[in-house]
């Protein structure tokens, strides 16, 4: 194997195909990057047995065809380190790769390429075009309520649910759940699958360098996601999701619409005295006001009142400062619209001029 290729054009797609390597492993080969190169084509590979992402890169005419597999964080360190715009060299020399750069050499140690792992080759499932914008803010706008350690392991991942023309994700932890929906056309088929975390993460990042639309493949066991020269391939986890309309509040009658900004501050600083443990804050509700308080075992305690268009029963319910906070931060809109049961009854947060995304903040007991 032997190819040139400047440092630009290899760097970013090599530090998204080392970001899915684990540095710690079991298998030696799997803290490595494969190369390969066919047919003036250089295709990087690598993967932690549950995600797999592959780059394809073009090379000049001269690029002799070979395989193998290097350290994917020595490899990143080295592109990083060296000028920009430099030229690099690569060359297989038995069980060694030489790098040449300028005047610098590196000679780096590999693992035979039959040794590395491959996911599944082709999937089969349902396949629709979609916005990388679109399924980006489809992730961002629910990633955030995905549990992270949890045992019942479904809920450390997110629902995609495909529906007629309609792709819908949903995130939940136990206490609270978002849920964002996208129209995509052209979409017949249903399914619901479940991606796990890191996977959900990876994709994200991924999908803010795409441009045009990308390829979705929803398999039985894999996803696979094609972003121009950049393909993703994640296992699915196993499991039945939680039925998540049923915890969704269906009629709620307080209804409050506050200024975004104003409430998400007024959290944040009664935030600053509540329980460091539990996060417990009082909101009370009356005509027109919406009263935060929080305490702490030193007896310590923070008090807000902020106007809010609210007519209605006065009210007194508990919630987690950090889940409020979480979706304050999520929405963009100026105002925000929380609709309120009663004390013991999950509150539902929206954005009134952009609906596609539901939030449900369950209630605490103080």
């Amino acid at each position: 194997m032997k190819f040139s290729i400047n440092r630009e054009q290899l760097l970013k797609p090599l530090q998204q195909v080392a970001a899915v390597v684990e540095r710690r492993q079991t298998l030696p080969v799997l803290s490595n990057v494969l190369l390969e190169v066919s047919g003036g084509r250089l295709s990087l590979t690598g993967t932690d047995l549950e995600l797999e992402l592959v780059a394809r890169l073009e090379l000049g005419a001269d690029a002799q065809d070979g395989e193998t597999t290097v350290p994917a964080r020595k490899l990143v360190d080295i592109c990083k380190s060296l000028p920009a715009e430099a030229e690099i060299k690569f060359e297989s020399d038995g069980e060694r790769l030489l790098l040449k750069s300028g005047r610098s050499r590196f000679t780096l140690s590999t693992l035979p390429s039959n040794e590395f792992p491959n996911l599944e080759e082709d999937i089969a499932g349902a396949s629709f075009a979609i916005a990388p914008a679109t399924l980006r803010q489809l992730i961002d706008r629910t990633a955030f309520s995905m549990a992270q350690q949890d045992v019942r392991y479904y809920l450390n991942g997110m629902l995609f649910e495909l529906s007629d023309g309609t792709l819908r994700t949903v995130a939940t932890d136990g206490h609270r759940l978002a849920m964002c929906d996208a129209e995509v056309e052209g979409l017949k088929e249903k399914a619901q699958v479940i991606l796990p975390r890191k996977g959900v993460m990876e994709l994200s990042r991924m999908l803010g360098d795409a441009a045009g639309d990308v390829q979705v493949t929803v398999g039985k066991n894999h996803v696979r996601i094609l972003a121009g020269d950049i393909s993703f391939t994640s296992k699915l986890v196993d499991g039945k999701f939680p039925e998540y309309d049923r915890v969704v509040p269906k009629n709620s009658q307080k209804l409050v619409l506050a200024d975004r900004e104003t409430l998400k501050q007024a959290f944040g600083r009664v935030a600053i005295l509540s329980n460091e443990k539990y996060r417990g804050i009082r909101v009370q509700l009356a005509d027109g006001s919406l009263r935060i308080q929080a305490n702490n075992p030193e007896q310590e305690e923070a008090e807000e009142e902020v106007s809010v268009d609210y007519t209605g029963s006065e009210l007194e319910i508990g919630f987690n400062v950090s889940y409020l906070l979480d979706v304050m931060n999520t929405l963009h809109g100026d105002t925000v619209e929380i609709a309120l049961g009663d004390s013991n009854s999950s509150a539902l947060v929206t954005d009134p001029e952009w609906r596609n995304a539901i939030y449900v903040v369950m209630p605490m007991r103080l």
